[in-house]
């Protein structure tokens, strides 16, 4: 079955398609870094004009891509949330009507189930059960996932999530937008003995997370290092990067290990922007190589938004039998665990 992805959750336009006999056939990506940029964060309407203005035109890329006819497409899986609603609006509106217009199926896409199921896409990809750690902008979760829709919530961040930490310290630190991959690259030329900052709530059971503390933290750290003319030091600035992402990292795999723990499993995937992480995958590498256990992601270009990820997700939901009803449904929020099994 040869199914077309759109991702049109937040500030990136994903489209690909996936046939479930031959992989992955063409994806396309349009960033909207720069349009946002100027405004240090996403701004909702102009995100969701720009995905008006880019999604057909990388169907069309990805169709010539793939070396397919429009014809041979069976099902349509598009982003249904969570994510930005009038972005959302988007990907639902124009994935129904191709629907319509080719009398193919069609399915709305949970955003994380896609994130979830990335690394599906590789060579060698998980089997399941397994522990799935969602790290992104604006989730962070530990899943337990038995199969395709069953999925029990073990933890997740009671305030930023980990990828927005990232981009607020950036932020703070005066770096380009988005932060994360900045603040990430800055921290390799720091100091790792430098500061110790706190790790959030390891002490505390469960295996929910908080990053807001060490937010502040950072903040205060920056703010005492400040000279009489209000300027950080380059490499004040770096150990800074270095101490922070080091403590995210480390609390991150001290979760991930009690989830283990307490799950039995071996497997531990990780994914979302911030599972792109070269310090975080080689901490949780080691980590599993402790216990004897498997850590499984997708590649750097698979971690952040795209339709590869919808156009799986989709295909197999569409293989199980699911369908859209009538009804047009953009979810904001939506919980992960409502999903039916399949």
């Amino acid at each position: 079955m040869k199914v077309l992805g759109i991702e049109t959750s937040c500030d990136e336009t994903g489209v690909a398609i996936y046939d479930s006999e031959a992989g992955l056939l063409a994806d396309c990506l349009y960033s909207q870094v720069e349009i946002h940029a100027k405004y240090g964060g996403v701004i909702p309407e102009l995100a969701s004009r720009d995905h008006i203005r880019k999604t057909l035109p990388l169907i069309e890329e990805v169709i010539e891509k793939a070396g397919i006819d429009a014809s041979e497409i069976e099902g349509v899986a598009y982003t249904a949330g969570p994510g930005l609603v009038g972005a959302l609006l988007v990907g639902a509106a124009i994935g129904r009507t191709l629907g319509m217009a080719w009398d193919v199926p069609t399915i709305g896409v949970h955003h994380m189930e896609g994130h979830l199921l990335a690394p599906m896409l590789e060579p060698e990809p998980p089997e399941f059960p397994f522990v799935a750690l969602l790290v992104s902008g604006g989730h962070t979760q530990l899943v337990k996932v038995g199969g395709i829709g069953q999925y029990e919530l073990l933890g997740e961040s009671l305030d930023d999530a980990a990828g927005e930490a990232f981009d607020k310290v950036g932020k703070m630190l005066g770096l380009p937008y988005p932060g994360g991959p900045h603040v990430a690259k800055l921290a390799q030329k720091g100091d790792p003995t430098r500061f110790d900052f706190p790790r959030p709530m390891i002490n505390r059971p469960g295996l929910d997370f908080s990053f807001s503390g060490l937010k502040t933290y950072v903040r205060n750290t920056i703010t005492s290092l400040r000279d009489e003319a209000g300027e950080l030091a380059e490499q004040d600035a770096a150990d800074i990067a270095r101490a922070f992402e080091e403590a995210v990292v480390n609390t991150l795999s001290i979760k991930c290990r009690r989830a283990l723990e307490e799950t039995g499993y071996k497997k531990l995937i990780i994914a979302g922007g911030v599972s792109a992480n070269l310090r975080l995958r080689e901490v949780l590498e080691e980590a599993m190589a402790k216990v004897d256990g498997r850590l499984f992601y997708a590649q750097l270009k698979y971690c952040t938004d795209n339709g590869a990820m919808i156009a799986y997700a989709g295909c197999q939901r569409l293989l199980a039998g699911e369908r859209d009803d009538l009804e047009i449904r953009a979810q904001p929020r939506w919980s992960l665990e409502s999903l039916a099994a399949i």
